[in-house]
C-alpha cells in the first residue's frame, strides 16, 4: 500500500536577521495570495495558496552561522506557479518591491523538465527560493522521463539538469 500526498503543508525557516527577513517574507507571502496567521516577536506564519510558510528568528546564540546551501540541510525550495506569466510577475515583484538578490532571472530550464521555466532568488539571510512553472504533468506526462514512452529515472543531476 502507498499514499499519494497532497503537496507540502508548510515549510519552517529559521533566520538570523528577523528584522529584515520577517517583513521580506510577509510581503512575499501576501504577494503570493497568502494571509498572515501568526505575527509575533520573532515569528511569522502565513498560509494560503495550498501551503504555509513559518519564519522564526533563530535563537540568539545560534545566529553566528550564515545560511550555506552546500551544507547538510536545505539547498533551496521551490514554489510551483500555475502559469508561466506568474513566474515573470514574481520576478518583477522581487526586483521592484523587495530588492531581492536574484540568483537568476526567469529562464528556460528544459534540461530539468519539459517546459521548465523559473526564477531563483535569496531572502535577506541568503536562503534560496525558486518559483517555477512546468506545463502539464512535467516528467509524469507525455515527453517526460516518467511519462508514457519516457526513458525512466535519470542517473545524474546537476547544473545541466537531469540525464543519463
Amino acid at each position: 500500500m502507498s499514499v499519494e500526498l497532497n503537496g507540502i503543508a508548510h515549510i519552517q525557516l529559521s533566520v538570523n536577521d528577523p528584522e529584515r527577513c520577517l517583513p521580506f517574507w510577509e510581503r512575499l507571502c501576501h504577494f503570493l495570495e497568502m494571509k498572515t496567521l501568526i505575527k509575533g516577536e520573532g515569528v511569522l506564519y502565513c498560509i494560503g495558496s495550498r501551503t504555509g510558510i513559518l519564519v522564526r528568528a533563530a535563537p540568539a546564540d545560534k545566529r553566528d552561522r550564515p545560511f550555506d546551501q552546500d551544507r547538510s540541510g536545505l539547498h533551496h525550495f521551490c514554489f510551483r506557479a500555475r502559469r508561466r506569466e506568474d513566474v515573470d510577475s514574481v520576478y518583477r515583484f522581487l526586483v521592484d518591491e523587495l530588492a531581492a538578490k536574484i540568483v537568476h532571472p526567469p529562464e528556460e530550464g528544459a534540461h530539468f523538465a519539459p517546459g521548465y521555466y523559473s526564477v531563483l532568488f535569496e531572502d535577506p539571510d541568503g536562503i534560496r527560493v525558486e518559483v517555477n512553472h512546468v506545463p502539464g504533468k512535467g516528467h509524469l506526462g507525455p515527453g517526460g522521463r516518467l511519462g508514457p514512452g519516457g526513458p525512466g529515472p535519470a542517473s545524474r543531476y546537476g547544473d545541466r539538469g537531469v540525464g543519463g
